[in-house]
């Protein structure tokens, strides 16, 4: 990605003038597969914490919002390039991130990363742990001597252990819980390690009036509590 940066700022200029002079809708990005924070329900739609926040965001800031889906590892630069306008997707605040894109005041604190595997007395420091492609958890495990195994999608690192693939997955305790409810036999295993600074909404660097808007939405729920109360309903991470 960093070789792309003086193309993508190319982009992002154009894509921020036509946001400028044409866009009524913004175009809420999410990944649309990483439940709580977001997924795909059986009509077919964007649901999860984030969509109900983003909604709620949107309905604050007085725009009009729709959205829109695109896997994990191009999420980045299809921001970037115009192909929406602004990402809603478990992203944790990341030195890394910030040099490419922009992000709004986190809206939840950071989410304790958890192991899961499918017995207890797993090597988790020399062993095989999954990660998805591109998050702090595969870099975690990249540089703790273990051996990094990356899927492109969440459900791929649980199916992993689950069929003996990898000795254990790494990520965010939420997201684990939800396997968990759905895959009786994982078990949380290790301590739980922090990551990141907390999660975001990625906007391009050029977008800084729509950055100001959501931040002064993201403040708002905030102040009135109204955040807390999804954090809690969506069991995302602890609470303001």
């Amino acid at each position: 990605m960093r070789k792309t940066i003086l193309t993508a700022a190319t982009l992002a200029i154009c894509a921020s003038a036509a946001f400028a002079e044409s866009h009524s809708v913004i175009r809420m990005g999410t990944e649309g597969a990483y439940p709580p924070w977001n997924l795909i329900n059986d009509a077919g739609e964007v649901d999860g914490f984030e969509r109900e926040l983003g909604d709620e965001l949107c309905a604050r800031a007085e725009l009009t919002c729709e959205w829109v889906t695109n896997e994990w590892d191009s999420i980045i630069p299809n921001l970037v390039s115009g192909n929406y306008d602004a990402i809603i997707a478990g992203m944790s605040i990341t030195d890394e991130r910030d040099d490419v894109i922009d992000f709004t005041q986190p809206y939840t604190p950071p989410d304790p990363s958890t192991y899961a595997a499918m017995s207890d007395g797993v090597d988790l420091a020399g062993g095989i742990i999954a990660a998805q492609t591109g998050t702090i958890q595969a870099g975690y495990v990249a540089e703790s001597g273990a051996t990094l195994v990356e899927f492109s999608t969440p459900d791929e690192t649980i199916a992993a252990v689950v069929n003996g693939e990898v000795d254990a997955v790494l990520a965010d305790a939420s997201f684990i819980k939800t396997a968990m409810d759905t895959n009786g036999d994982l078990l949380v295993v290790g301590d739980p390690v922090l990551l990141g600074g907390g999660v975001g909404m990625g906007i391009r660097e050029s977008d800084g009036d729509l950055k100001a808007k959501f931040d002064a939405a993201i403040q708002s729920m905030k102040d009135d509590g109204s955040l807390n109360t999804l954090i809690q309903k969506w069991e995302v991470s602890s609470q303001w």
